[in-house]
């Protein structure tokens, strides 16, 4: 492949995003400005200001409608690509602080008071955010443009939920080389460190087991010195570390209405503030046996304590806990394989670290050890950006050879005799690149044309899947019913693009289409959000240079004061009209908070000029600028 530049991998995770990309040899996962290397998939939005990722996530208890967390974030993660008629949509509203509406078009949109005005975000806009912020942290590190990425969703997301993530790229201002599923690229991940892609002897069937915070893919991988192959997928999009949160949240609720008689779910900060802390309590119960949820004031003005054990959490969540293992025999058997034949079982995803889940799990496989090697949190982006590297053509000797084999995430068919039946022609499951052949006869007497609609899909009935596009193949010469024959090829690229052609075997009369898989955004949409965006940025960019000038201005009052008040030799005169000056100015800021850049400028210099005619010596002090 032609090189375009450098490429990154990013993991586009529902609690905790991560960008990594090939260097020296290497993946380098790539530090944020706090110095993490993961960043929270958070939005928020204030009357000043849009915060994503550290910032977004430190103020969600005290903004909680307006702080949209998990990407597409953990709860438009689960959004994306779905109608807000979804029953599981649904559902999940019922523990959202945010408020989600349908469009015409029955999809979700996220409402959000920005700058005083109410703004609707899909969920595609809010995701496109958060992988804007981790475009922008690998752009810091490398020193120029990134404009290439391979980008991770979820093994069981649909056509219609990939594609959607890649118009959140393309909002981003991020060209998509390929949308790579979290347990493969876990996968090669867990190939490398194992030196299983150096090797020629390497093989192993290896079952990755990725619970993350809101999603929880179970992929079983054949291993080998050029390919990493998906053997069988299956997975849950509403299975995660947010749903054990839930179970604590909805628990401590009732326990605090139970101690003092009040409805804590009425109050939407209280409950983040909760929601947070139960959080926490998680993460501290993956290693201790017991801890405490302290919150000061936690609803109208009662102070609340808990005591939670490991084995009180463990029972408010071992059905969902079990239900893992029901996925685990889901996925072996569509790939026909034992569980005695699975070699190393490779746990990722920040979830997977609750000791209960390792031992049902360690149970399931008779005792096996589970592997713990690589890092749960980063080796998504890992894989990502290895992958990244090939495609760029950036990579080493001992990577660029790699092959990714995938899965069709659903079944792919045809609606032929428009009797509201789908016949599947490319099961789920199937590697790909892959061009499977089937022939089909006309339904009636002298029919004239037939319309192919292409659609996915597990159900029977087309009604209930999901339509991928149709065409037509007419001026059928006329014939007696089931005599005119039909053949219907599906052809699915390295890219997972699928091609179907159509042709009549006996006047050679042929059509097709091309399955661009676009999202459910038009290319005008994507327009008008690309510009959206840039808008967003620029705004943020101002915000930013604004505060700068602020804290310029109040740093040279202060450092004006001091000086003149430790200066000896003025006199009190003049340390008093000093006084005056400084106070005006502190004035003059906190009264014109929505005032100009150059307004705070001008200040600034006009107050230095006259420091300068009254405080002998300090004509050389410069301004500091805030970088």
């Amino acid at each position: 492949m032609v090189n375009n530049g450098v490429a990154v991998g990013i993991d586009l995770g529902t609690t905790y995003s991560c960008v990594g990309v090939w260097q020296h040899d290497r993946v380098e996962i790539i530090a944020n400005d706090q110095g993490n290397r993961t960043t929270p998939s958070c939005v928020a939005f204030t009357d000043s200001e849009r915060f994503i990722g550290e910032a977004a996530k430190n103020q969600a208890a005290f903004n909680p409608a307006n702080t949209i967390f998990g990407t597409c974030i953990i709860y438009a993660k689960r959004l994306i690509g779905r109608k807000f008629s979804d029953s599981t949509v649904k559902d999940d509203m019922k523990f959202w602080p945010f408020t989600v509406v349908g469009d015409s078009d029955d999809r979700p949109k996220i409402v959000v008071n920005y700058r005083g005005v109410e703004k609707r975000f899909l969920p595609e806009e809010l995701s496109a955010m958060v992988l804007c912020k981790m475009k922008e942290i690998a752009e810091e590190y490398l020193g120029k443009e990134v404009k290439n990425a391979v980008v991770t969703v979820p093994a069981h997301f649909s056509d219609s939920q990939r594609q959607a993530t890649k118009d959140a790229a393309r909002i981003a201002g991020l060209n998509v080389l390929r949308i790579l599923v979290e347990p493969t690229a876990a996968a090669i991940a867990y190939g490398l460190d194992q030196k299983l892609t150096s090797s020629s002897s390497g093989e192993k069937i290896v079952l990755v087991f990725d619970l993350g915070g809101g999603t929880f893919d179970v992929s079983l991988l054949n291993i080998t010195k050029n390919s990493c192959k998906v053997l069988a997928t299956a997975g849950d999009t509403h299975l995660g570390g947010e749903d054990f949160d839930n179970r604590l949240l909805k628990y401590l609720v009732e326990e605090f209405s139970r101690k003092h008689g009040k409805d804590i779910s009425k109050s939407a900060k209280s409950l983040r503030r909760l929601r947070n802390a139960c959080e926490k309590a998680k993460r501290v119960l993956s290693h201790s046996a017991v801890t405490t949820v302290d919150i000061e004031s936690l609803y109208e003005g009662i102070d609340y304590h808990a005591k939670i054990s490991q084995a009180r959490f463990e029972a408010l969540n071992l059905d969902l806990f079990r239900s893992c293992l029901d996925t685990v025999e889901k996925c072996l058997k569509d790939a026909e394989i034992d569980k005695n034949n699975v070699q190393e079982v490779v746990l990722v995803g920040g979830s997977t670290r609750i000791p209960k889940v390792q031992q049902l799990l360690q149970q399931f496989f008779n005792g096996k050890e589970l592997c713990k090697n690589i890092n749960p949190e980063e080796a998504v982006a890992y894989g990502a950006a290895v992958q990244a590297a090939i495609l760029s053509g950036e990579g080493s000797q001992n990577i660029k050879n790699l092959m990714v084999l995938d899965v069709t995430p659903q079944s792919l068919g045809i609606e032929v005799h428009n009797d509201g039946l789908m016949e599947v022609i490319i099961p789920r499951n199937t590697t790909y690149p892959i061009s499977v052949e089937q022939t089909f006869c006309t339904g009636y007497d002298g029919q004239k044309y037939v319309r192919i609609g292409v659609y996915e899909g597990e159900m029977p009935r087309v009604a209930d899947n999901n339509l991928l596009g149709e065409f037509e193949l007419s001026g059928l010469p006329p014939a007696p019913r089931g005599k005119d024959e039909i053949l219907v090829t599906f052809t699915i690229d390295a890219n997972g693009v699928l091609i179907v052609f159509a042709e009549h075997k006996i006047s050679r009369l042929k059509n097709s289409i091309k399955i661009i898989k676009g999202g459910t955004l038009s290319e005008e949409e994507i327009e008008v959000m690309v510009k959206d965006a840039e808008h967003l940025k620029a705004e943020d960019e101002e915000f930013r240079k604004k505060v700068k000038a602020i804290l310029a201005f109040e740093d040279y009052i202060q450092n004006m004061k001091a000086i003149s008040q430790s200066n000896c030799m003025l006199e009190a005169s003049v340390k008093d009209m000093l006084n005056y000056y400084f106070k005006e100015a502190t004035e003059w800021i906190n009264s014109n908070k929505d005032a100009a850049i150059y307004e705070f400028k001008y200040k600034t210099l006009q107050l230095e000029s006259i420091c300068n005619k009254l405080i002998p010596g300090s004509e050389g002090m410069e301004i500091e600028e805030y970088e």
